[in-house]
C-alpha cells in the first residue's frame, strides 16, 4: 500500500516564497510522489477503460477540482502539467482555483466572456495595455458589449459613469505604462454600494490585470477583487521562453472558465505549462527581489539626470501615490513590494512634445544599437532588462489624442528591469543620455 507524505503543518502556514517553490505537498492531478520534478505530459488523448468512464469525464470537466484524479479525455479539456501548474497559481494568488490560457489576452477575453452578455457594459480605467483597449473597443462591441472609460483614480468616478447594465470594473494597477496605482479597497467599496439592491445576476464584479505586480508584490483577492488575470509570459515565465495567461479566482468561475477554454480552445500547452511551473513561479520571488532592487537604483539614477522630466516608480519617496503603494503592494509578510517596472519620460527642446518624441527616439534607437545590458523589446518581467516606447508601440492602437489626454507622452520610456547589475545599467543608460 502506498504511504502518504503527511507533513507536520498545512501549507498554509509556509511563507508565500516557499510554497511557490513546493506549491501543495500533494496533487490529485498526478502522482509524482518520487520525481523530485515533476515530469511533462505530452498526449493529445487519452485513453479510456470504458464509454461510462468518457461520460463520467465530460460530466465532470468543469467541476471544481478534488483531491483524487480527474478523468483526461483531451488535452483541450484537462491534462495534468498544467492542471498542476494551475494548483500552485491558485496558491501564489491566495485564489480557490486558477485556469491557465494560451496568452494573457486569451485570460482577458475569457474573464470578460464568462461575465459579460449583449448588452452589458464595462467600466475601464482610461489606460490600458493597447491590446486590452484594443479589445474593448474594436472586438466587444460587435457583439453590443461596450466600454466606459473614466479615471478610476479619482474616487466617485467609477458611480458617475456606472449604468445599470455595467456587469464589469476593469483595470491595472500598477497601470501599463503610466505607473498609476488604483486603490483595490476603495474600488470595492464602492462597487458595494453600487451592487446594493441588484439581482446576483445583475452585480458588477472587479477583475484586475495583476502583471505588472505578480503575487509576490501583490495579491487583489485580498483586498476583494472577484478575478485577477495575468500574462504568464511575463514575471512568472520570467524568462520569455513561453506565452501564457491566467484567471485565478473563487470556485464559483471555474465552471465557466473551463467550458468557455473548452469552446474557443485557447488553452495552453503542457510544454509550455511545464517550463513555468518548473522554473517561472518557482523563481519568482528569488528573481523579484532582486529586480525590484536594480529597479531602485535605477529610478534614483534617473531622477538625477538633467534630461529626465519624469520619473514614475512606486518605491520612489516623491510616487505621488506613495501611502497607497505601501499599503497595497507588499509581499505576503507585509514587506514593501515595488516591482520590477518604471516609467519615465525624456525633456524635449524647450519642452515641445516633438522635441520629446525625437529625444526619446535618439534615446532608445541608441540601446538598440549600443547597450549591452539593455534590450529594445516589447514584453517585460524577463531576466533581461527590456526597455520601449510605449506610445508608439505597445499603445500604438490607442488613438493618439487619446493617449495624450490620458497622460501618454510621446517621450515616455517603459523600462523592465531584469537581473543585470544595476552599476552596468545605469552606464548604458547614461551613455544614451548623452546623445539626447
Amino acid at each position: 500500500m502506498k504511504k502518504e507524505r503527511t507533513p507536520k503543518k498545512p501549507h498554509e502556514q509556509y511563507r508565500l516564497r516557499t510554497r511557490m517553490i513546493h506549491g501543495s505537498f500533494a496533487t490529485g492531478r498526478w502522482d509524482y510522489d518520487h520525481h523530485v520534478v515533476p515530469p511533462q505530459s505530452s498526449s493529445a488523448t487519452y485513453r479510456l477503460s470504458s464509454v461510462h468512464r468518457g461520460a463520467q469525464g465530460f460530466v465532470e470537466l468543469a467541476t471544481p477540482e478534488s483531491r483524487r484524479a480527474p478523468i483526461y479525455i483531451y488535452d483541450r479539456l484537462d491534462e495534468p502539467t498544467r492542471g498542476m501548474l494551475e494548483e500552485n497559481l491558485a496558491v501564489a494568488e491566495g485564489g480557490e482555483v486558477a485556469v491557465a490560457f494560451a496568452t494573457g489576452m486569451a485570460a482577458i477575453s475569457a474573464a470578460l466572456g464568462i461575465l459579460t452578455s449583449a448588452g452589458d457594459r464595462i467600466v475601464a480605467h482610461r489606460v490600458l495595455y493597447g491590446c486590452t483597449h484594443s479589445l474593448m473597443t474594436n472586438w466587444l462591441p460587435r457583439y453590443n458589449i461596450h466600454t466606459d472609460f473614466c479615471d478610476l483614480t479619482k474616487p466617485g468616478s467609477l458611480t458617475k459613469v456606472a449604468t445599470k447594465q455595467c456587469r464589469v470594473v476593469y483595470f491595472e494597477t500598477p497601470v501599463n505604462p503610466t505607473m498609476e496605482l488604483i486603490d483595490l479597497r476603495a474600488t470595492r467599496e464602492e462597487v458595494d454600494k453600487l451592487n446594493a439592491g441588484r439581482a446576483e445576476a445583475e452585480k458588477i464584479r472587479i477583475v484586475v490585470d495583476n502583471t505588472f505586480a505578480t503575487p509576490y508584490c501583490q495579491r487583489p483577492l485580498e483586498h476583494g477583487v472577484d478575478l485577477v488575470l495575468h500574462s504568464l509570459t511575463k514575471d512568472i515565465g520570467g524568462f520569455g521562453t513561453e506565452t501564457g495567461g491566467a484567471v485565478i479566482g473563487p470556485s464559483s468561475y471555474f465552471n465557466h472558465l473551463m467550458l468557455y477554454r473548452k469552446d474557443f480552445g485557447g488553452v495552453l500547452s503542457p510544454k509550455n505549462a511545464w517550463p513555468i511551473l518548473v522554473y517561472g513561479l518557482p523563481t519568482l520571488a528569488a528573481r523579484m527581489v532582486n529586480q525590484q532592487k536594480c529597479a531602485m537604483h535605477v529610478a534614483d539614477f534617473l531622477t538625477h539626470q538633467t534630461k529626465v522630466a519624469k520619473v514614475i516608480y512606486p518605491g520612489l519617496p516623491n510616487f505621488c501615490q506613495r501611502e497607497l503603494a505601501r499599503r497595497q503592494m507588499t509581499t505576503a509578510d507585509g514587506a514593501f513590494a515595488p516591482g520590477n517596472m518604471l516609467y519615465f519620460e525624456l525633456k524635449g527642446k524647450d519642452g515641445e512634445t516633438k522635441g520629446a518624441t525625437d529625444a526619446a527616439e535618439r534615446f532608445v534607437d541608441y540601446i538598440a544599437e549600443k547597450a549591452y545590458t539593455v534590450t529594445l523589446a516589447v514584453s517585460l518581467g524577463q531576466i533581461k532588462t527590456l526597455i520601449e516606447n510605449p506610445f508608439s508601440m505597445t499603445h500604438a492602437m490607442v488613438p493618439e489624442d487619446e493617449k495624450l489626454r490620458n497622460g501618454m507622452k510621446p517621450g515616455g520610456i517603459r523600462l523592465s528591469l531584469g537581473l543585470e547589475d544595476w552599476h552596468d545599467i545605469t552606464a548604458d543608460l547614461s551613455d544614451a543620455l548623452a546623445v539626447v
